[in-house]
């Protein structure tokens, strides 16, 4: 990618003006909106229908008058369809509104004068990571939980080592299983390497894993061997990934179960015998790669560090895609406290490989992931005066996703000249033992029924949540705890309150009556598409009519075809319409990796939502055309960024019609929804604050409208002390 591609901004201003003032849709239908010309003869057969019309008036039942009657009258879906699917903006427009708000965020690195400028920063800096980042929201026996061993047989194993199977309690009720591949023969204090590997379903079976394992423990260094959860025996849908934010939306950091994994894997070998914990290495491949900076780089008993295509900086990611992280590798609101860049710093002095490969087709190209790192952190090794313990490894040979034989001799290499004091005593050639490869049956480790996972831990918490929250009957304290809450839910969900910048881009008339095309721009980082219907009976009236409060409707709905048949509904009955299109839906759909970048910079998805709805009520009402606003939500998730922003906007956002809505946030976790598939929801700590009938009850006496809802809804709704203006349909 080019220097000119890196400093990319948004298409200019011009592009997105297209008009201010009353124009015909043929005026547009060349300009760089997208427009395009209605097909020819649209309205020719009006007349033709019409006089159709009153020739069966004669002959037709009154019934039958009356129904073909209404079916004419009734808005075209179609027609507005088609010119929503005008009012948009470009995939392009969007992707760069989220880069340059991600890039804008990403925590950098500052520069040091002296070890000692660099030693207390870096002691800081890994004291905020764990406490803000790592152990946020966990219970304390968590954190301190002592490891708890439990062993099993041995294997029959190669000449020169041996092979036993193990399980260790990471936390309280969740267990991983792990393999020990130890010398034959030990003498005193020996060298040892915690062995993690990334995203395969083979997990501590992976062939090359295994290979390493056994070099090593036939040359003298002990090597554990540690199932990811998620892969080999924990391959299972409790322990996806994207699930660990089921806790985060409790409140309590996913993140902490992958540390607490691989912390515990470190106590197992440490609390060894002969084990040297002067000569303590860690390394892995893909996410065996991640595992071992992030660990590495916060636990400083591991005394040799060697990441393999694990990795690269944040801001690197921004515009390699490819790179976006899972879950665990993009953590709520990290990114705003440190990059990738911090973490490699934080090895230094302790000697480090950064292993890449030229060809890497999964992720983490040598070619532009390695040098952002290693600018990082050279200056710090040099600092301490070893630059040479800072040494880089490229795979030319196969160059892919790998860590075959090229890599594994290159961190035997640095094993040799940091843990051995003679070249001699530790060989670097690996013999072939493919021969000597277990198979994932005979790796297995027994595991306790009901092993915990992502899922059952946030189970549990999910059943105390949220805090219990009494609310007061007294009038006076019940507005009281309102406001006290619409500022917890405020701060929760990151609101903003955007100033808006409208641009109206085309004036179009149809049937129906007149359509105004609109880009709000939200602050110059967010463009809001919206079309604005207005009736021709409604056209000019302003917020009251004959002594009645006028009300406009905004309708948000997850796709353009959901959002026409709505529109049209609400035209029928002589309602002026907003139609919005949210961020994460319709033409503004993102991978959801996005979703978790913009987390990890300190965004949430549900409160932008919920801010971008907030802000077009603000500007639409500010227009003096209405006197009320009501939204209309359809399904579980829109329906929730709706309540939300109703709850934070008490004056612009007058009633709410809600289709299908959540009964209560913890849906998400009874469901096992995972953040690749609904990456909008998961909001640290959401239902630790607050839950769906907690937000209806914060937002009275505004009047709810809940169609097609739970029995479970109506049933809590009905406990509420203030129920009056929640109606059910």
């Amino acid at each position: 990618m080019t220097q000119a591609d890196r400093k990319r901004e948004l298409p200019p201003k011009s592009l997105l003006i297209l008009s201010t003032g009353r124009t015909s849709l043929k005026d547009h239908q060349n300009s760089s909106a997208g427009f395009s010309r209605l097909p020819k003869g649209r309205f020719a057969w009006v007349g033709g229908f019409l006089g159709v019309l009153i020739a069966l008036a004669v002959s037709i039942p009154w019934s039958s008058k009356e129904q073909f009657a209404a079916q004419a009258a009734k808005p075209s879906t179609a027609t507005i369809l088609s010119v929503l699917e005008r009012a948009t903006i470009g995939k392009e427009l969007v992707l760069a509104e989220v880069q340059r708000v991600c890039e804008s965020r990403i925590a950098a690195l500052g520069d040091f004068q002296s070890v000692e400028e660099w030693d207390r920063y870096a002691a800081q800096l890994r004291q905020s990571i764990l406490e803000q980042i790592v152990f946020r929201g966990t219970p304390p026996e968590w954190r301190n939980h002592p490891v708890r061993v439990e062993w099993f047989e041995e294997l029959p194993a190669g000449e020169g080592y041996r092979i036993r199977k193990l399980r260790y309690e990471a936390l309280p009720g969740l267990w991983i299983p792990a393999i020990l591949y130890v010398p034959a023969k030990v003498t005193g204090k020996v060298p040892a390497v915690l062995n993690v590997n990334g995203h395969t379903p083979l997990g501590k079976q992976y062939p090359p894993k295994q290979l390493r394992c056994i070099h090593m423990a036939k040359h003298g260094v002990i090597a554990l061997n540690i199932e990811w959860v998620g892969m080999g025996q924990l391959h299972t849908p409790g322990y996806h990934h994207g699930r660990m934010n089921q806790l985060d939306l409790c409140g309590v950091s996913g993140l902490a179960v992958f540390y607490l994994n691989m912390r515990a894997g470190l106590d197992v070998l440490l609390s060894l015998e002969a084990v040297d914990p002067n000569r303590v290495a860690m390394t892995g491949l893909s996410g065996g790669g991640w595992q071992t900076i992030f660990l590495s780089a916060l636990d400083t008993r591991i005394k040799l560090s060697c990441p393999v295509a694990g990795y690269s900086s944040y801001r690197t990611r921004v515009w390699h895609a490819k790179d976006l992280g899972d879950s665990e590798q993009t953590p709520t609101d990290f990114a705003a406290l440190a990059d990738y860049t911090h973490l490699t710093a934080l090895l230094a002095p302790r000697p480090a490989l950064l292993t890449y490969n030229a060809k890497d087709e999964c992720c983490f190209e040598a070619g532009y992931a390695l040098e952002p790192l290693v600018q990082a952190a050279q200056p710090i090794y040099t600092l301490y005066g070893c630059p040479e313990a800072l040494r880089t490894h490229i795979n030319y040979e196969p160059g892919t996703h790998n860590y075959e034989l090229d890599n594994r001799q290159a961190f035997y290499r640095m094993l040799r000249d940091f843990f051995f004091a003679h070249p001699e005593e530790f060989e670097v050639c690996e013999v072939p033992a493919e021969s000597e490869l277990k198979s994932s049956e005979e790796l297995m480790v027994p595991l306790p029924e009901g092993n915990h996972n992502f899922n059952s831990l946030a189970l549990e918490f999910a059943r105390h949540l949220p805090a219990q929250i009494e609310l007061p009957r007294d009038p006076e304290k019940f507005a009281k705890w309102q406001e006290d809450h619409r500022k917890e839910v405020r701060s929760t969900i990151r609101f903003e309150s955007y100033d808006v910048r409208a641009y109206q881009i085309g004036t179009e008339e149809i049937p129906e009556g007149t359509v105004r095309l609109w880009r709000l721009e939200l602050n110059g980082k967010w463009t809001l598409p919206a079309a604005e219907f207005i009736p021709g009976s409604s056209e000019g009236t302003q917020g009251t009519v004959q002594g009645e409060t006028r009300r406009g409707v905004i309708v948000v709905r997850e796709n353009d075809a959901a959002l026409a048949q709505a529109v049209s509904q609400h035209l029928s009955q002589g309602r002026p319409v907003l139609a919005l299109k949210l961020f994460g839906y319709g033409p503004r759909q993102i991978n959801y990796l996005w979703h978790l970048l913009l987390a990890s910079v300190g965004y949430r998805t549900l409160g932008l939502q919920a801010s971008e709805l907030a802000a077009a009520a603000r500007w639409w009402r500010q227009s003096g055309k209405f006197g009320e606003i009501e939204v209309d939500a359809e399904g579980k998730k829109l329906c929730t960024a709706v309540l939300l922003a109703a709850t934070v906007e008490a004056e612009a956002i007058s009633s709410l019609r809600l289709t299908q809505p959540m009964a209560s946030l913890k849906q998400v976790i009874e469901e096992n929804w995972s953040a690749d598939q609904h990456p909008e929801v998961f909001c640290f700590g959401l239902l630790k604050v607050t839950d769906v009938p907690i937000l209806m009850a914060a937002i009275a006496p505004r009047r709810i409208e809940i169609v097609d809802a739970a029995d479970h809804l109506r049933e809590a709704v009905r406990s509420l002390p203030r129920q009056d203006h929640v109606s059910f349909q």
